[in-house]
């Protein structure tokens, strides 16, 4: 993949990202792969805002939904196909990428085509899934159970490492209140970055979902993505991973609560300005 272009917002190592004190930066995509001109479509726009905000951005898509509600629910293009279109992105974009593993045995052949794994929130607690993808030596983000304390994911995050992960950020996507509902504590930012000693992440997009509410399949609530994510910027999160797609309506996983594409910049130009505002200010000279 070394024709990949050169993006000035791209990140060389996303290990480097999943580290305390990193820059900020973004994880974004479509939920599942599609075809390869929404795939690549989808990762030229965030190659250009990562070089038109000067922040680092990492392509997420996954190859496989193996969570769906429904057993006839679309699941994706599995693994080898999914993995050559994961390919064909990096190839056209520069991005780095990082998509989900849900078996121990999927994280060796992963690791040969993305930059980073992804561990989905209900399996958090799966000690050889962990370790395996751990063993790759690639960064490894860790979704926070939704029935879980921010603190009980110390646990995870030390499987992790003992596995031999390169890096590791630990990500809020909400916890159950009652039956279809997730809210998100803001406290958990400094909870999870104390706990783990690891840049926490706020999942913007699946943190609306309402699991269980779409007749069969989750729905959601769009419309409460952006406040939800200038509130989570605001209280100390170290980065965002929003699922993004030009038409949402049509894609064919997590329809009810992808951010439109069009809406991404507008929201990441708020974001920044709500970091520039909260950014400690040095003293003045002289006291």
């Amino acid at each position: 993949m070394s024709d990949a272009p050169t993006r000035s917002g791209a990140v060389t190592s996303v290990a480097e990202l999943f580290r305390l004190d990193a820059p900020f930066f973004l994880i974004a995509g479509p939920c599942v792969l599609e075809d390869e001109r929404l795939n690549v479509g989808v990762g030229e726009a965030l190659a250009r805002l990562a070089d038109d905000l000067g922040i680092p951005i990492v392509f997420k898509a996954s190859f496989d939904k193996a969570n769906r509600s429904s057993p006839g629910s679309p699941r994706g293009p599995g693994l080898d196909e999914g993995l050559e279109r994961l390919a064909q992105v990096k190839r056209a974009t520069g991005l780095p990428l990082l998509t989900d593993v849900h078996e121990a045995a999927q994280c060796a052949a992963v690791a040969q085509v993305a930059d980073a794994l992804q561990i989905p929130a209900f399996l958090c607690r799966q000690t050889d899934l962990l370790l395996a993808a751990g063993a790759t030596g690639l960064p490894v983000n860790v979704k926070k159970g939704q029935w879980m304390a921010p603190h009980e994911m110390r646990g995870a995050v030390a499987k992790l490492r003992a596995g031999g992960a390169s890096g590791v950020a630990v990500t809020e996507r909400g916890t159950f209140f009652g039956y279809g509902n997730l809210v998100v504590d803001m406290r958990s930012f400094p909870q999870m970055r104390e706990a783990c000693e690891a840049p926490t992440v706020f999942d913007g997009t699946h943190s609306v979902q309402r699991p269980g509410e779409g007749g069969g399949i989750s729905g959601g609530e769009p419309r409460f993505i952006p406040g939800l994510v200038r509130s989570a910027v605001a209280a100390g999160a170290d980065a965002l991973f929003l699922e993004t797609h030009p038409e949402p309506a049509r894609a064919p996983s997590d329809s009810t609560n992808m951010l439109p594409l069009d809406r991404l910049r507008p929201l990441l130009e708020q974001v920044l300005a709500i970091r520039a505002a909260i950014a400690p200010r040095p003293e003045p000279a002289g006291g």
